[in-house]
């Protein structure tokens, strides 16, 4: 029986909104002097998120995990042409092109952050900052094919993804949904977040 049954715990969808809202805010203030060290807090928040996703990746619920969504390259390759022809499967979690994505950007933004945070300190000169603007604009190309590929998603099952970010649920089986949102999660999470804060801006 389908029914709409809880996918994403708490601290996913936490984490999922703060690693959002600290790129943009990083993106909007990094020409910035006057809003420096809002930059800086943004940047550090951006890290600290990613930090914990992959620590929340390995021993988080079910569809957090990164063993049910990381897929084969086949696998890959066969949701893309499915996408192309409009009528991809449905999946529970991540699909395999959102899991992809998902990779990208943990990893692309575990790099812009270090490499704002080693510019910030002066570890390069000044070609350190383009490698950071650089890797930030590539963020941003990954981040807009993200959002395209959910806009598709919605549109193709006639499901609104972005939602479910927000409430942890979609439609599926009674049995597939996890047990609870984990809301303790949500300490290593705002631990994590601390931590960089604290050793960035001090």
């Amino acid at each position: 029986m389908q029914q709409r049954i809880l996918v994403w715990d708490l601290p996913v969808r936490i984490g999922h909104w703060l690693m959002a809202s600290s790129f943009l805010v990083a993106w909007l203030t990094a020409e910035s002097e006057d809003w420096h060290t809002l930059h800086l807090a943004a940047g550090g928040t951006l890290l600290g998120v990613v930090i914990f996703r992959i620590l929340w990746g390995l021993i988080g619920t079910r569809y957090a995990r990164f063993a049910e969504f990381i897929r084969r390259p086949r696998e890959i390759g066969q949701y893309l042409r499915a996408l192309l022809r409009l009528d991809p499967p449905t999946f529970i979690g991540h699909n395999p092109a959102g899991g992809v994505a998902i990779l990208v950007m943990l990893g692309l933004g575990a790099l812009t952050a270090l490499l704002g945070w080693g510019a910030e300190l002066e570890w390069g000169g000044d070609w350190l900052k383009d490698v950071h603007e650089f890797a930030a604009s590539l963020m941003l190309a990954v981040v807009c094919v993200h959002i395209g590929g959910v806009v598709l998603d919605s549109v193709l099952h006639r499901f609104n993804l972005a939602r479910a970010m927000v409430d942890g649920r979609k439609q599926g089986a009674v049995t597939a949904g996890i047990a609870s949102a984990k809301a303790l999660g949500l300490i290593p999470l705002f631990a994590c977040i601390g931590v960089v804060l604290w050793y960035l801006l001090r």
